[in-house]
């Protein structure tokens, strides 16, 4: 069954809030997201009635989704495989940011304020260009020698998730187990993302598109913009994975999400030893010898609370 959901109400965490809508597997969503500071198309603000609050707290207002979708049959043990099959932003423009105390040339401390170590990085937006007919972002650079560059643009889910493990609601600029904010360019059309499901229903959720990003994202800020999404959405029943997967046309990926990077680098290799192991035929110690001739690394943020970095491994070289 196709739905064509429009949202009434976007959330700043993952987790088992009230169902927007309920899927089967099989299903396809084709909807819409805001960008990172809640705006659409139009350039505003939703109305607060459509923002995420929790009385008694504040909830950090950043990175809204849309959802969550409640997959029927979805039970703990299960996984999801999210196939992406559209991704178009609807805006003429993309925003990035400097936003002082964060970003990975920002060792002040986020929370406490500027430690006195060094100077905040100016508070300071860019506004790209968005050319969506020829999918390329352009920006005016008129302090530099070059006047305006020129990129293409590669549209992807900086969040995609279900709910958290052991009933935590998690904030959506945070990646965990569950995904959420990984800001992957993995996670493009084309690409298959499987999830764990940890909670009854699933409960996916996604949003905070980006038109364009490099790898960790520096500044902390990708070409935000709202978007209108479509996704298929399967179930694979008794398949327990522990973190995100994702696969396209000529890889098998995992993505591993902690600090120190490192450790993000180690989860997302283990996950992928095992998943060659289990599936494709590998002895455990074969795999980790080919992937440590064949593999591939990206790192996917090195801006949020936990880092995420994506191994990957060529379909080429899969046994079978």
């Amino acid at each position: 069954m196709r739905h064509e959901f429009t949202p009434t109400k976007f959330y700043y965490t993952f987790g088992p809030h009230q169902p927007a809508l309920r899927v089967r597997p099989s299903d396809t969503i084709v909807t819409q997201t805001l960008d990172s500071s809640s705006r659409g198309p139009d350039g505003q603000e939703v109305p607060q009635e459509m923002q995420h609050q929790s009385p008694g707290t504040t909830v950090y207002a950043a990175n809204p989704q849309t959802g969550p979708f409640y997959v029927e049959g979805a039970g703990v043990g299960d996984m999801l495989a999210v196939h992406i099959e559209e991704i178009t932003p609807n805006r003429s423009w993309a925003e990035s940011r400097f936003v002082p105390g964060f970003g990975v040339f920002a060792p002040e401390d986020r929370a406490c304020g500027p430690t006195g170590l060094s100077d905040p990085l100016p508070e300071r937006s860019f506004i790209w260009e968005l050319d969506l007919e020829r999918q390329v972002g352009r920006l005016e650079l008129p302090q530099s020698t070059l006047a305006q560059i020129e990129i293409s643009l590669h549209p992807f889910f900086g969040c995609i998730g279900t709910a958290p493990r052991f009933g935590e609601v998690i904030s959506s600029i945070t990646p965990a187990e569950h995904g959420g904010n990984m800001d992957c360019v993995d996670t493009g059309i084309g690409a298959t993302v499987y999830l764990p499901v940890f909670v009854e229903g699933a409960y996916l959720m996604f949003g905070d598109v980006h038109a364009a990003q490099g790898d960790g994202e520096s500044c902390g800020v990708g070409l935000e913009t709202p978007a209108r999404v479509q996704v298929t959405v399967d179930l694979i029943r008794g398949k327990a994975i522990h973190w995100p997967r994702i696969e396209d046309e000529t890889h098998i990926m995992v993505a591993g999400s902690a600090r120190p990077l490192i450790d993000a680098y180690r989860i997302a290799h283990v996950e992928l030893i095992r998943w060659l192991a289990a599936d494709y035929g590998f002895d455990q110690w074969e795999a980790m010898q080919v992937v440590s001739q064949v593999g591939t690394a990206r790192v996917g943020n090195v801006v949020d609370p936990k880092y995420t970095v994506v191994a990957k491994f060529p379909k080429a070289y899969l046994l079978g």
